[in-house]
């Protein structure tokens, strides 16, 4: 399949640069472990592999799939989300100036703080939903917008399209996460961005056994980059992680659809409970950004759900009453988890920032599996109930 734009998403992961091997007929992918490759003569590498952190027959297959799923013409797969942020950041020199949404995950933010800036990269944090605020912050050194739609773990949205128009007036890069979202719930290419991120540990490969990460452009000369970037740090998956990666793609969609109707109903859940403060999810009406996020995720709403318990007391309770959610660092794999940001995802950013984005020690991200939602929402109740109950003896 060359001509993917004509099919339709859920074709294109199964399908698309996957076809069946022509030596053998087989119908899945080679798996292709061989670390260098016998070259023909001087300058004259068979198939144009030459040495695998260069380049390697099941990582290029990815990245086929990859691009193809966000109709972007380039993909480059990495060892992991930050270290295709890494790839990014490379295109910036000393002085170069970066606005930056100010609801980042924590990694980032400890990246961009405690690495970057000792290098002379200079960084804006405003409200990425605050168009104003955004153009606000450009300067002359201004050389890239980086965001997060939804954000993490707050999940507020980014008009991506009127940001790309912004800073493609201003000849500044855009770069967005996407992470989140997954490229079958939104596609920042097409809404005019540079560069689409992913941590492909997350939805992308969905079972928890993947670490790695992606940047989808339809820019070669920054494809050019971030393949020298490859090859020149070498932070690029190994052939087994791409293989597993392209076995996971193929049930995204169907992944995706259940882990946004679970979503939807846990949110729904939560806002009519007693014992919470406040439910955060752009499926809801009560989400500001609602009439955004059904314009820019027109399919689904995405499967995390942040709650806001009040304090950290019943956050404790609440943990421990859990059964089928998982206490676990990470998102986006058919297991639910639960995560307590302020100490572990999100603890890199500082305190009085935490407190302005609404995210107390009071706050708890879900990560939505694709179990009965039934039986989520009753591990969710009992959970809930048991922790009010606990509080309120202690006191």
């Amino acid at each position: 399949m060359t001509e993917s734009k004509q099919f339709g998403f859920t074709t294109k992961s199964i399908h698309h640069g996957q076809e069946a091997d022509e030596a053998t007929g087989a119908v899945v992918p080679m798996l292709s472990l061989a670390t260098t490759y016998k070259q023909d003569d001087i300058n004259q590498p068979r198939g144009g592999f030459e040495y695998s952190r260069a380049q390697n027959p099941t990582r290029q297959q990815l990245e086929t799939v990859l691009a193809a799923l966000e109709n972007a013409a380039y993909a480059n797969a990495f060892s992991s989300g930050l270290a295709a942020l890494a790839g990014v950041m490379s295109l910036l020199e000393p002085g170069d100036h970066i606005v930056a949404g100010d609801d980042l995950y924590g990694g980032t933010v400890r990246y961009f703080t405690q690495v970057l800036s000792k290098y002379g990269i200079v960084f804006t944090f405003v409200n990425p939903a605050d168009l104003g605020a955004l153009e606000n912050a450009i300067t002359p050194k201004t050389k890239l917008i980086y965001l997060e739609s939804p954000t993490n773990p707050m999940l507020r949205l980014c008009d991506l399209r009127a940001v790309s128009a912004l800073a493609r007036a201003k000849n500044i890069l855009t770069v967005v996460d996407n992470t989140f979202a997954s490229p079958y719930l939104q596609q920042p290419i097409e809404l005019g961005i540079d560069v689409s991120l992913h941590s492909t540990t997350k939805y992308l490969g969905g079972h928890s056994d993947i670490v790695g990460g992606a940047l989808m452009t339809t820019r070669k000369d920054l494809y050019e980059k971030f393949k020298f970037h490859q090859k020149a740090v070498g932070a690029v998956p190994s052939p087994f992680d791409c293989w597993l990666l392209m076995r996971s793609i193929k049930t995204l969609s169907i992944r995706m659809e259940r882990h946004c109707e679970n979503a939807q109903a846990v949110a729904d859940f939560l806002q009519s409970h007693h014992a919470v403060e406040k439910v955060y999810y752009p499926g809801l009406a009560s989400h500001p950004q609602h009439a955004l996020a059904q314009r820019q995720m027109p399919k689904g709403f995405g499967g995390i759900v942040t709650v806001d318990l009040g304090s950290r007391e019943r956050v404790e309770g609440f943990i421990r009453q859990l059964n089928i959610f998982t206490f676990a660092e990470s998102l986006g794999c058919v297991e639910s988890l639960v995560c307590y940001p302020w100490e572990m995802t999100h603890a890199a950013v500082p305190k009085e920032r935490r407190l302005q984005l609404g995210l107390t020690e009071g706050v708890v991200r879900l990560s939505i599996g694709i179990e009965e939602k039934d039986d989520l929402i009753t591990d969710l109740k009992t959970a809930l109930d048991a922790a009010i109950e606990q509080v309120a003896v202690a006191k």
